[in-house]
């Protein structure tokens, strides 16, 4: 077991090297210059669409709001509670600043996701759309760039087994045993018939459920983190100062804080960031070439909003709470050291972490089981569906009761292999992108006009 954590560790730190990590963030400023930061002067716009969107008589099989809720389902996970945890712990607080670098270049990329994934779009024998890298590839590039299809397919169907299925499932069995003892076969047993409830409906359940638990949850982690910071408000001027200059500098090792240098800050916090947020991971724009709409850049201004949501909000409200806390050089980790801030400052404050892990969790393991099955579908058919479904709540129980190392390892080495193909596509398609967005402006000011 050591010689394979050793193996799957070496790897891990090849796949999210120098390169990886610049091609991410290159190809997302790239995008981000080449639409003249329309995703940021846009944001307010891309709200307003978002709400407007909750109906829809376009063609397509889920409203625009329910495929953000159901990208969101899967995005929203364990990332941004265990993984901005993780990435302090070990990278300092200037991974934070990483995070939000991510963040910010990253809306370009999902922006230029969810655009590709509409317009490039299928019907498949069932009649359901289907999207995503594989099939705006397939449809968008020469043949001679197909393999990078079935790359991301291949990849894809693996790794939702590892970040959308066995990293939640374990971190919620953990969480469950150190907040409520109760062991993690009956919590893997509980996810497993939850699961198996909402996702043997397919896209429209799982959407439907999406659409209800993301709001909810998001609002009420969100608001015990607020009320932590404003009663530590006066202090954070001062954090932010410390996750800015720990970004260029590095951090000393303090208490149980080993010390970590610049470089070991930019990788887990750009690894994490994409981990939470999946910008340039290829796994959202699956869930958007779903949605009722004859506009690819509507849809991708409203895709655009997750990463915002995701990084910007949700995990900036878990970093600041573990930095005001001052909990972070402690030598915990993960899960563990998120429930001590949020308990040091707020009576049973590790139940909102526990409650908000699980809710997290079991809506991202729901948005993974779409990504990963139409994954299957593009490489297999329509006939895979009910095995895969069956396969996925399956493996539930195992994922809870694995080594968390070893999963965590596997899942982001996985995020790394998804993205490479998705990437280059994305390069390659940079002309259409930048295209339907300026013909799409054109004519919204010719109308107003």
């Amino acid at each position: 077991m050591d010689q394979m954590i050793g193996a799957i560790t070496a790897l891990n730190g090849w796949v999210w090297g120098a390169p990886m990590l610049v091609l991410i963030l290159g190809t997302g400023l790239y995008l981000m210059l080449g639409l003249k930061f329309m995703p940021l002067r846009n944001i307010g716009a891309a709200f307003r669409m978002l709400f407007a969107g909750r109906h829809s008589d376009s063609e397509g099989d889920i409203t625009p709001f329910q495929a953000l809720m159901t990208s969101l389902s899967a995005t929203i996970g364990t990332g941004n509670i265990a993984g901005v945890a993780t990435a302090i712990a070990i990278g300092g607080p200037g991974a934070l600043f990483w995070m939000w670098c991510t963040a910010l270049v990253g809306m370009a990329t999902k922006y230029a996701e969810a655009v590709c994934a509409v317009q490039f779009r299928e019907r498949d024998a069932n009649g359901d759309y289907c999207g995503g890298p594989m099939y705006y590839i397939k449809n968008g590039l020469s043949r001679r760039w197909h393999w990078l299809a079935i790359a991301f397919a291949v990849f894809g169907s693996i790794a939702g087994f590892g970040i959308g299925n066995g990293v939640q499932a374990n971190s919620v069995a953990h969480a469950m045993e150190s907040s409520f003892g109760v062991d993690p076969r009956v919590t893997g047993g509980l996810l497993l018939v939850a699961v198996a409830a909402v996702v043997l409906g397919g896209v429209r359940r799982i959407a439907e459920v999406a659409g209800v638990l993301v709001p909810l949850m998001a609002t009420l982690y969100l608001a015990a983190g607020l009320v932590i910071i404003l009663l530590s408000i006066t202090e954070l001027p001062g954090v932010i100062a410390l996750v800015v200059d720990s970004a260029f500098t590095g951090t000393a090792a303090t208490g149980g804080f080993a010390g970590a240098s610049i470089w070991i800050a930019i990788q887990f916090g750009v690894a994490r960031g994409i981990f939470s947020n999946e910008a340039g991971l290829g796994s959202a724009p699956i869930a958007h070439a779903a949605a009722k709409t004859n506009s690819p850049v509507k849809q991708g201004m409203v895709a655009m909003l997750g990463t915002f949501i995701d990084t910007l909000v949700v995990c900036s409200i878990t970093g600041f709470v573990i930095l005001l806390s001052g909990d972070w050089s402690t030598g915990l980790n993960g899960a563990a050291l998120s429930a001590q801030a949020f308990s040091s400052a707020l009576p049973g404050g590790e139940y909102v972490v526990t409650i908000g892990l699980v809710l997290f969790a079991f809506t991202t393991i729901l948005g993974w089981n779409y990504y990963c099955e139409r994954c299957l579908v593009y490489l297999f058919g329509v006939k895979v569906e009910l095995p895969f479904r069956i396969l996925w709540v399956l493996a539930i129980p195992v994922g809870a009761a694995a080594n968390l190392q070893t999963i965590w390892l596997v899942a982001d080495t996985l995020n790394a292999m998804m993205a490479l193909p998705n990437l280059i596509a994305l390069l390659l398609l940079s002309p259409v992108i930048f295209r339907l967005t300026r013909e799409y402006f054109a004519s919204a000011a010719a109308t107003t006009r």
